[in-house]
């Protein structure tokens, strides 16, 4: 069943490894899994895609609201892997490299997005794939101090009887120190406010961003330049509007979509056969996956070397950043919200 999901090898000049990292044994704790520029090393093993068949569990309780689907979907994606090395070496490189932070949307987990993950590290950035432990998560888990124990924390919906934007508005905060911050959906709009947490992170890309737990207090406070890359189906005019209040405020920010793209498209879900798409996802993207992928890394290219002061190549994307280009337009079209 491997074949059943073909995810993109990265297109950069660096081989990419992969590894996870779980810092603490509580679950104020921190769980990763980290893509970095590695060195070829023969007989390299790759990482199942699905890391633990209790993630099928999440995954379609999430997506389908049947967890007794989650041994057919472990049948179908269980088997699947990342076309990165597990635990290869790092490939050394004088002065650091610059350092991501991805945080996944709501019900995902830290692996379905490795295809965007290990494109942006094939480039040159160690990327850390964050895996919120706040119930966003479709399942996490952490080990305890006592030996070979683990608790697996679910995700949660929103009770009966609370507002949503309340609910959410408290999840996902991040206090991290490094340089640039990422994430998708719910992800994408805990990016934004990373910005305003924390001072070290110089930008944000915010994938599809879903604006609504943003509180319209914050929005004179976010004091760096965002990235919107939003696909052409998901946002609405009131989440765009959040994005232009945020652009007005700052002119190096941007709004740009990928026409033909869906949500889902942002996900590694995008590679998946088209049969086994639609049993999870009502609908797909007309663009193809590989080409909506080298338009949405390659404008967070342009975008993060132009703030955070890198010496490479990326700038020859720039266009891309004002919406210019084949399957790109500037601004937001807007379609029919759908998380």
């Amino acid at each position: 069943m491997g074949g059943m999901l073909a995810l993109p090898p990265g297109q950069g000049p660096h081989q990419v490894g992969c590894t996870d990292v779980m810092v603490g044994h509580t679950r104020q704790g921190l769980f990763l899994r980290l893509f970095y520029p590695c060195l070829p090393r023969a007989g390299a093993t790759e990482p199942l895609w699905v890391p633990r068949p209790e993630y099928c569990g999440g995954l379609a309780d999430v997506t389908l609201g049947r967890r007794w689907c989650s041994a057919l979907l472990g049948i179908a994606i269980g088997s699947c892997t990342v076309p990165v090395s597990w635990n290869g070496p790092l490939e050394p490189r004088s002065g650091g490299y610059p350092l991501i932070i991805f945080s996944h949307g709501l019900g995902a987990f830290r692996t379905l997005y490795s295809s965007i993950c290990a494109e942006l590290a094939s480039w040159g950035f160690v990327v850390a794939a964050l895996e919120h432990r706040d119930h966003s998560a479709a399942t996490t888990y952490f080990c305890t101090a006592e030996a070979g124990r683990e608790e697996w924390i679910p995700f949660q919906r929103v009770p009966r009887g609370q507002k949503e934007f309340y609910f959410r508005n408290k999840q996902d905060n991040l206090d991290l120190t490094k340089v640039a911050v990422m994430g998708h959906s719910f992800g994408g709009v805990t990016a934004v406010l990373a910005l305003v947490k924390e001072p070290s992170f110089r930008c944000a890309v915010a994938l599809d961003a879903w604006m609504f737990p943003l509180e319209n207090l914050l929005y004179p406070e976010v004091p760096k330049p965002v990235l919107f890359i939003n696909t052409e189906k998901f946002q609405t005019p009131e989440s765009v509007a959040k994005m232009k209040r945020l652009s007005s405020r700052n002119s190096q920010t941007r709004i740009v979509t990928v026409l033909g793209t869906v949500h889902e498209d942002q996900t590694d879900f995008a590679f998946l056969p088209g049969k086994l798409f639609s049993l999870i996802f009502s609908r797909r993207g007309t663009l193809d996956p590989y080409k909506a992928l080298a338009i949405t890394s390659r404008a967070a290219l342009a975008f993060l070397q132009r703030h955070l002061k890198l010496q490479e190549q990326f700038g020859q994307w720039d266009e891309l950043l004002e919406g210019v280009g084949d399957s790109v337009a500037p601004d937001a079209p807007f379609g029919r919200s759908h998380l």
